[in-house]
């Protein structure tokens, strides 16, 4: 009897470890990050890159758009990507900020 009981324990330990894992934002296309250009990429321009964004907000009174990946796993290596994009008054990009630790979206 106690030899079954830890048999399904040890069951329970291996499926709630594989469903241990989640995400954060929504998977965006890093291709176009090298095209964007202070003072010439248009909002219009980002949207139609990279989507909607996962969040909006402001900082100083002027558009904040913030993409942003996350991927944990219990078991694997955790993955993360972001863009943050700060506009003018004019919708033009005014700085614009991309980082990420998964291998294959980084450029050489």
């Amino acid at each position: 009897m106690d030899r079954r009981r830890i048999s399904l324990f040890a069951v329970l330990v291996m499926l709630a470890g594989l469903t241990a894992c989640g995400t954060v934002g929504r998977d965006f296309d890093n291709t176009n990050v090298e095209n964007i250009h202070n003072n010439v990429t248009t909002k219009a321009m980002i949207e139609e890159w990279f989507g909607e964004p996962h969040s909006t907000g402001l900082q100083n009174g002027l558009m904040m758009w913030t993409y942003q990946y996350d991927r944990y796993s219990a078991f694997g290596k955790d993955c993360s990507k972001e863009l943050v994009v700060l506009f003018d008054a004019n919708e033009k990009v005014k700085a614009y900020r991309y980082s990420t630790n998964i291998e294959e979206d980084k450029k050489e």
